[in-house]
């Protein structure tokens, strides 16, 4: 435990008495003291304003429905699943539109609707349909939609509470605060103390219903964990679940989802005890958290799509637009934060919005810094990370991610040193996420579908390497949790930019590392993506390494006869199952290339093998009885017996086509004569030309001063 942990633990006991601050109404995201300025930002700036008419419009919208509280029994998707989301919304659009409008009709709707669901809300059993491996809700089928459902909910409540009379309020607080407490904190217990992102939402919102409630016992539960003792609570959340960085475990998809409930409870601890200094809390670790979530994104917005996660999410999401606001207006006021609220076109309508709106509006937003940075996993940063390469504008970028994280925890695929490309706005080598239609009811009630455990977590749906068509720790993630990548070496330059990183234990007796690089030659106009993935083994292997691509290919340094008649699944499980084998063609020597057109640009993957090669031609479809899965297509190395084996790749970023003009410029490639110039435990040797210019590439794993050598 840290020095500021036991200064934050020290000071919450003795600032923690029966009365908290004095209690005054709203007190979280809008503030009492700030209502006035709050309404002149909504006539004055224009972001705050065109946020504020779209709550006002929601809200007004509200009032002309009949309020709907009905007996809680479909999946995710499902009508009363939704219309119990639509409500908490509502309560929190009308809280809003009460505080900056002044009218009480706002108000009053929050006060109907909650007497509504104080009056049933113990009534309800259990909720009738059960997601998969997590506990029911009341409101909903998982708990964690009823945590979701009271962070938002008791917004709303506190910006409508000086409007509520006190009997109402002492009748909500009875028929529903008070059993959701109960409920959340004790038939919950498991969750309310598991590190994990439902306790995180969980801990929330007791810990912001304490505050608004007066309730400070639950408080110190939602900040200490249940038994007071900080080994589970918020602070523990914190420790546990973020690296040194700022990056959360279960990957970037979960990290802007859970960044919510940590960024607003901690903004609510901050506005009722600001003397425990949250925001400073490990050296400002939530702005890190933030900072790196945003980090986490291609040029696009879209988030990097590792482990479960649905690829469509962008930090446009309100997770973000919440983290964003306050990280600018309550812990530092980055000007580039600015350019990210400007294309999210949304502030929240808060102390926090206010300031972001009046800043953008006085032009103090900087376009945002992507950088090339290793990100590092584990709590104290020493269980691997993620390797982010970029280079060139946000407006045309190359980004070249390589995975070297630990597990992730249950959303963890096992996709040790992964490797994903994009560049001119689009995926070149994606991940495919998450089997999932998330609230697609007819989908498996819009929860995970089973496709995602036979494909979509399997490795070989990813782009790394494969041994004997089994995937990484053979599909255990508890063998997988115990274990992590080695970061080798990490380097960003103007002209030279690498990741290596090693694993050991994926397969017992195979070490594999990958050494992936953004590296700049004067003929070319965009830097080379350079792969070497090298393998070494006790005993020979079947390797493949398969590299899933959008786009079409157009030309190929073999003859590819594909299959005209016949399809047939490479395998029998751990996805090869799933997968069509198209086309199945030797290699020449070893060494060869396949040209791929996406997005109106070439991209020439050229390949190189220590042994014998074959490229196998892929689609995704077999055994797929439901039409589930997601339409990809991938190229595969593969090598049918080997020991010890280097897979040496470049991809070639170059020309592009224009079809209105039916011009195209720059479509050969400038790339030749890949070759292993030889391999050992300390070094890997490997040459090319470029426009017949000869480059020898070396990599020294033991000489962290000189780990790549370019002559």
């Amino acid at each position: 435990m840290n020095y500021l942990k036991k200064l934050v633990m020290a000071l919450f006991c003795l600032m923690l008495s029966p009365s908290l601050m004095a209690q005054e109404h709203p007190g979280i995201m809008l503030t009492k003291k700030n209502i006035e300025a709050v309404r002149k930002g909504t006539l004055t700036y224009p972001l705050l304003k065109k946020s504020w008419l779209k709550v006002k419009a929601d809200a007004d919208k509200a009032l002309t429905e009949t309020i709907e509280v009905p007996t809680p029994k479909d999946a995710g998707g499902g009508a009363t699943h939704e219309q119990h989301k639509k409500n908490y919304t509502n309560i929190l659009n009308c809280g809003i539109a009460y505080q900056i409008s002044g009218d009480k009709k706002y108000a009053a709707y929050v006060e109907n609707i909650l007497l509504k669901y104080a009056a049933d809300y113990n009534k309800w059993p259990l909720h009738p349909k059960r997601k998969e491996n997590h506990p029911a809700g009341r409101i909903f089928w998982q708990s964690l939609n009823d945590f979701v459902w009271q962070v938002y909910t008791i917004q709303g409540y506190d910006m409508a509470y000086d409007a509520i009379s006190p009997k109402n309020r002492e009748t909500i607080t009875k028929g529903l605060f008070e059993p959701i407490l109960k409920f959340f904190t004790i038939d919950c217990k498991d969750t309310f103390d598991k590190i994990h992102n439902h306790g995180t939402w969980d801990i929330a919102a007791v810990g912001m219903t304490g505050y608004v409630l007066n309730k400070p016992e639950y408080v110190e539960k939602a900040i200490k964990g249940s038994a007071k003792d900080g080994k589970t609570g918020y602070l523990a959340q914190i420790d546990q679940l973020f690296s040194t960085d700022g990056y959360y475990t279960e990957g970037p998809y979960y990290q802007r989802y859970a960044l919510l409930p940590f960024v607003i409870f901690a903004k609510a601890i901050n506005n009722f005890q600001p003397g425990l200094k949250i925001f400073e809390y490990r050296d400002q670790l939530l702005a890190k958290a933030i900072n790196t979530s945003l980090q986490l994104t291609y040029t696009d917005g879209t988030f990097f799509p590792i482990n479960d996660a649905i690829k469509s999410k962008t930090y446009e999401t309100a997770e973000l637009v919440y983290g964003v606001d306050i990280a600018y207006a309550d812990i530092k006021a980055a000007p580039d934060l600015l350019d990210i609220a400007e294309k999210q076109d949304e502030v929240v309508v808060s102390d926090a919005g206010l300031k972001v709106a009046a800043d953008l509006q006085a032009g103090k937003a900087k376009p945002f810094a992507y950088r090339s940075q290793l990100i590092k996993d584990g709590s104290k940063g020493n269980e691997g990370g993620l390797g982010i390469l970029r280079y060139g504008s946000n407006d045309d970028q190359q980004a070249l991610l390589i995975k070297a994280a630990s597990q992730g925890m249950g959303h963890g695929h096992f996709d040790r040193l992964n490797l994903l490309y994009y560049d001119n706005n689009t995926e070149i080598f994606p991940d495919y996420g998450a089997a999932r239609f998330i609230n697609i009811e007819s989908k498996k009630g819009g929860d995970y579908l089973p496709e995602n455990k036979t494909w979509a977590k399997q490795t070989v749906a990813h782009n790394t390497l494969v041994v004997d068509q089994t995937s990484h720790s053979n599909g255990n993630p508890g063998v997988a949790q115990q274990n992590y990548p080695e970061i080798l070496y990490f380097k960003s330059d103007k002209n030279l930019q690498a990741v290596s990183a090693t694993e050991r234990q994926a397969y017992p007796g195979v070490q594999m590392t990958r050494t992936s690089a953004l590296l700049k030659v004067d003929a070319l106009k965009k830097p080379l993506v350079i792969d070497i993935f090298q393998v070494l083994s006790d005993q020979p292997h079947q390797y493949d390494l398969p590299f899933w691509y959008k786009g079409h290919i157009i030309a190929s340094s073999e003859k590819i006869s594909a299959f005209t008649d016949r399809l047939i699944p490479l395998g029998t499980k751990d996805g090869y199952q799933h997968i069509w084998l198209n086309a199945e063609q030797p290699v020449a020597q070893n060494t060869g290339y396949l040209g791929i057109l996406n997005n109106k640009r070439f991209y020439t993957v050229h390949f190189a093998s220590e042994s014998k090669l074959n490229l196998k031609i892929l689609s995704l479809g077999a055994n797929d009885p439901d039409l589930s899965l997601i339409e990809s297509k991938a190229f595969m190395l593969s090598v049918p017996e080997a020991q010890n084996q280097v897979f040496f790749n470049i991809v070639e970023t170059h020309g592009n086509t224009n079809t209105i003009s039916e011009t195209t410029t720059g479509a050969t490639a400038m790339v030749s004569e890949l070759r292993v110039i030889s391999s050992s435990k300390e070094q890997v040797r490997v040459s090319f030309k470029v426009k017949n210019k000869p480059y020898t590439y070396q990599i020294n794993y033991k000489n962290k001063e000189n780990f790549i050598k370019l002559n």
